[in-house]
């Protein structure tokens, strides 16, 4: 029996012992006048992802490759053995980190990551087995790859490589064009599309592109640039941010079988400047419920259901990198499939990488970049 307790009991010699210098927690009051407290918890080097564990302990994935297994206060990280080996540099590195659904039967855990191959670099989602003995640190087992980006490309950007689990078990990843932009309307290629699969890797068979050749019978939406950031509302309704080009960064509702546009439209321009059609020039293409420019660089996405922002229960949380802010949108009707507005955004002083909730209600950014910080964020009425 897996016991997530033994997690902190993991010897010394296996922990990096850790504690911010003093800092006071701060205050940090929105576009619209709303004030949050921002306390740090603990400091990393490029982190990517978290997640949160049954006990409240986090898994933090930094970039250039280290799973760390942090505790719930941040005084303790501990590297997780058995790591993929990733292709870092650029954007890529080890990505996302996702806990199944079943967790806490299966104990399996999915992450993302940038890895070599023929022809250059990809992403590929790999899943394990989280497992620890007592008196050891905490390690990977049965690693497996179950799902790539096809082809593997030269450069080392927009691999996107982000995960939600829908209600029904279903896995979707976000593949990211590669800064290729064609392959994104191509259906011999998994690049610039979402994509849907079992658990286990395997294509299902009532994806919506099943008579456009093998590969495309993996996707379910097609037309994508850079996503990073994906999330289930609680009506089950899927969304994911985009980066556009230069202006044009976007909101997206994702519906079945639909092509969001790139490269033939966009919000924004190239960044030579050579002009794109706009997403009203055609009703070929989904258009975006809200369309960023300037852009705000989203990363990270959670839509909360919390009761500490009692105010913002169904609304999404946004990182952004160029903005440095976490941005906030509401749903019209709290989260259950409708349209999206920006309600307003919080100057964080530092690019936000990731954005979660934790299991008390409170929400967590991770910074970007060598030191980036963990920060809890919670109502300044409410904060301790």
């Amino acid at each position: 029996m897996f016991r997530m307790s033994s997690l902190a009991a993991a010897p010394l010699l296996s922990a990096l012992a850790f504690a911010l210098p003093a800092e006071a927690e701060t205050t940090v009051e929105s576009s619209k006048g709303t004030t949050i407290a921002v306390a740090p918890v603990a400091e990393f080097n490029e982190p990517w992802a978290m997640t949160f564990l049954p006990d409240g302990s986090m898994l933090v994935t930094e970039k250039s490759g280290t799973l760390l297994h942090v505790a719930a206060d941040g005084q303790e990280k501990t590297p997780v053995a058995g790591t993929p080996a990733v292709a870092y540099g650029g954007q890529g590195g080890l990505g996302d980190v996702v806990l199944h659904p079943n967790f806490a039967e299966n104990r399996l855990v999915y992450l993302t990551f940038a890895e070599e191959g023929e022809g250059g670099q990809g992403a590929a989602v790999a899943r394990a087995r989280l497992a620890v003995d007592d008196g050891e640190r905490p390690r990977l087992e049965n690693v497996a790859v179950i799902w790539r980006q096809v082809p593997k490309v030269s450069g080392m950007g927009h691999y996107s490589h982000r995960i939600a689990f829908g209600p029904d078990g279903m896995m979707f990843v976000t593949s990211g064009e590669r800064q290729k932009k064609t392959p994104a309307q191509a259906m011999d290629s998994n690049l610039g599309k979402i994509v849907r699969l079992h658990d286990d890797g395997a294509v299902p068979s009532d994806n919506p592109f099943q008579s456009d050749g093998e590969m495309a019978r993996q996707f379910w939406t097609i037309g994508h640039r850079n996503m990073l950031g994906l999330a289930f509302d609680g009506g089950g309704q899927l969304w994911a941010h985009e980066m556009g080009p230069r202006g044009g960064d976007e909101l997206n509702r994702i519906e079945k079988g639909a092509n969001y546009g790139w490269p033939n439209v966009s919000n924004g321009e190239n960044y030579d400047g050579s002009p794109i059609p706009d997403h009203a020039t055609s009703d070929a293409y989904t258009k975006p419920e809200i369309s960023w420019t300037p852009v705000i660089a989203p990363a990270g996405f959670v839509i909360y259901d919390g009761d500490l922002f009692a105010d913002w229960k169904g609304d999404g949380l946004i990182g952004g990198l160029r903005s440095q802010a976490l941005v906030h949108v509401a749903f019209e009707d709290g989260g259950q499939g409708g349209t999206a507005t920006e309600v307003e955004r919080f100057d964080m002083g530092q690019r936000v990488r990731e954005v979660e909730q934790g299991p008390d209600g409170a929400l967590f950014v991770l910074e970007d970049g060598p030191g980036g910080r963990l920060l809890k964020l919670t109502p300044a009425s409410t904060a301790k």
